[in-house]
């Protein structure tokens, strides 16, 4: 993944990332992205992600995410990304 494009999309999105400072935005890792946009991002945002990072790579670091002890996802789109990435990226 090209990071100067990840660097671009967050800066795209900054607003999304309103708890993070502004010197260290376009530090984030990947995983960080994809929490916040499937967390806060429209529609667009979230297309705009998977052709960024690749739908099956979203999906890898969702599946990941939410295996742990802690989820920071909200139950409801825990509920909608599971379908989803089970019906789109397996």
């Amino acid at each position: 993944m090209n990071s100067e494009a990840l660097k671009q999309f967050i800066r795209q999105h900054s607003y999304l990332f309103w708890d993070i400072r502004e010197d260290a935005k376009e530090n984030l890792s990947l995983n960080a992205v994809v929490e916040t946009i499937l967390k806060y991002g429209h529609v667009s945002d979230i297309r705009k992600l998977f052709d960024l990072a690749g739908i099956q790579q979203v999906s890898e670091i969702f599946h990941e995410q939410i295996s742990r002890r802690r989820v920071n996802y909200p139950q409801r789109t825990v509920h909608f990304f599971s379908n989803y990435f089970n019906k789109h990226a397996r």
